[in-house]
């Protein structure tokens, strides 16, 4: 099978996240689709997240209706610092060899790529589908080549979806009272109305 994985806080998951999901698994044939909320991500340290219980379960919501996107809580249950080359390992380990994965990160994140843990072993572990993202430019192959050989036969560099959705603009919007109903599936606009989400 081929499998995507697409991580993120999700604080909140929206309609974005799954039109970059939809989007990834009909152009690459991809079997399923896996939602993998982050524990504590390295690069966002000073940025406090919802507590997990709160993310996971509005990913669920997100997705019951969708019979190809998955839920993982692979690196909500690891402790300390979430790598995303020790999730890859961890999924290949779990699903088996015979499975390829396919990681899902946007153009900035690619770009960002040399900072990551071991970004030489995770271009073995894992494709990497990268989908457009508005205010970054197309990532420069050629000189994350020269820092990660090999890494320009790993990538697939996607067209669209182009997305103009953050979950940071859905939060102030929920803080400044203003609706969210055309940003996120409408049983994760109640759960945070239920939660009192968002509301600082």
């Amino acid at each position: 099978m081929n499998i995507g994985v697409l991580g993120g806080t999700f604080d909140p998951i929206h309609d974005g996240h799954l039109a970059v999901a939809e989007e990834v698994r009909s152009r690459l044939d991809l079997t399923v689709i896996l939602f993998v909320p982050v524990g504590q991500p390295w690069l966002k340290m000073e940025n406090p997240v919802s507590p997990a219980e709160h993310r996971v379960y509005m990913v669920r919501l997100a997705i019951a209706d969708k019979p190809h996107l998955k839920l993982s809580t692979i690196e909500i249950e690891r402790p300390g610092a979430t790598y995303t080359v020790d999730t890859m390992a961890e999924l290949q380990a779990q699903l088996g060899a015979e499975n390829e994965l396919f990681f899902i990160l946007g153009w900035g994140s690619l770009a960002e790529l040399p900072q990551w843990k071991e970004p030489s072993r995770l271009i073995t572990l894992c494709h990497l589908a990268v989908v457009p993202r508005p205010g970054y430019p197309r990532p420069d192959l050629k000189a994350l080549e020269a820092l990660i050989p090999g890494l320009s036969q790993r990538v697939i560099l996607l067209e669209k979806p182009e997305i103009d959705i953050s979950a940071s603009e859905i939060r102030d919007r929920v803080a400044r009272g203003l609706s969210i109903s055309h940003l996120v599936p409408e049983p994760v606009e109640s759960y945070i109305k239920q939660q009192k989400l968002y509301m600082t």
